[in-house]
């Protein structure tokens, strides 16, 4: 499928990477289990938080390690995929499904609050940090530079998540005194992440012809592939003459189709994100009114 059967079972599902997601889902299985009494004010994590956890590392080992992984070196459509999954939906499932005694455990001690750290997680730093790591990347010859280059890949990849994980910290944050945004500022912020995030993908959907060489050119393809298929990638040019061969479009309209998708999946994420803010402050409200109503009453 998609050319996906003429690649090992090495290149599709890295078991290196399988064997290190599945020690993490083991060891959170432990720590909210067995585990919980170790930590101070622990309590029980219901099943729809844990099952979230879960498949947010099912998605970030799909995206980064697995057969979506390699799709996305194969079609830029797979690639924009993996982006707003990774970077996107990932990290509010993160940030659900660890509880809050976890992150107080975490993060709990006053060394993150001193001023260094306190200034990398302003809501305004963070989101800046993001977006600018994403925009930069996503101009061709960063992209075609770092897609070619494995371990400066790897580090940029690891930035963009964290980048991405400390934006939305400030959109979910689980942990009452450690919010920074009131509500309405929470809203202003995703609706912005929104807004900057828009002129990256204006410039792929709209562009005149193919920008990225890894998705067009024989040569860059090939060697970008040497970051998920063993072997030698020249053999992938004498076997399959470029990218094309697993593409079903030509390169501009898998380019744009790929920042369709990427600007529709952000924006259903961020339209989930406004819901759920606006119903938390909305319930948060009502719930104080009817405090206020009862407690005339019960005196």
């Amino acid at each position: 499928m998609m050319g996906l059967e003429y690649f090992s079972f090495s290149d599709l599902w890295s078991p290196a990477f399988m064997i290190f997601m599945m020690v993490i889902v083991v060891l959170y299985t432990f720590v909210v289990g067995p585990w919980r009494h170790h930590f101070a004010d622990s309590a029980p994590v219901p099943a729809s938080r844990q099952l979230t956890f879960v498949l947010a590392i099912v998605l970030l080992y799909l995206t980064q390690g697995g057969p979506l992984s390699l799709l996305g070196h194969l079609m830029f459509t797979f690639h924009m995929t993996n982006m707003a999954l990774a970077y996107m939906l990932v990290p509010p499932m993160l940030i659900y499904g660890i509880p809050h005694w976890l992150w107080r455990a975490a993060f709990g001690h006053r060394f993150w609050r001193n001023g260094f750290f306190r200034f990398l997680m302003n809501p305004i730093v963070c989101m800046l940090a993001f977006i600018m790591l994403f925009s930069l990347y996503h101009i061709p010859d960063n992209h075609d530079w770092i897609m070619t280059h494995f371990t400066f890949h790897r580090i940029y990849y690891t930035l963009l998540f964290l980048s991405a994980t400390a934006m939305w910290w400030h959109v979910y944050c689980p942990i009452p005194e450690w919010r920074r945004m009131s509500p309405l500022l929470t809203l202003g912020y995703i609706f912005m992440s929104g807004l900057l995030l828009t002129p990256a993908c204006v410039m792929i959907i709209f562009a005149g012809g193919p920008l990225f060489g890894v998705y067009n050119d024989p040569e860059v393809w090939a060697n970008a592939m040497g970051y998920c298929v063993s072997g030698d990638p020249a053999e992938l040019l004498r076997q399959f003459e470029g990218p094309q061969f697993f593409n079903m479009l030509s390169a501009t309209d898998d380019q744009q189709l790929g920042g369709i998708i990427m600007k529709l999946l952000q924006e259903g994420i961020n339209i989930a994100a406004l819901y759920t803010v606006f119903m938390q402050w909305y319930r948060r409200d009502r719930s104080k009114e009817n405090d206020n109503v009862l407690e005339p009453a019960v005196k």
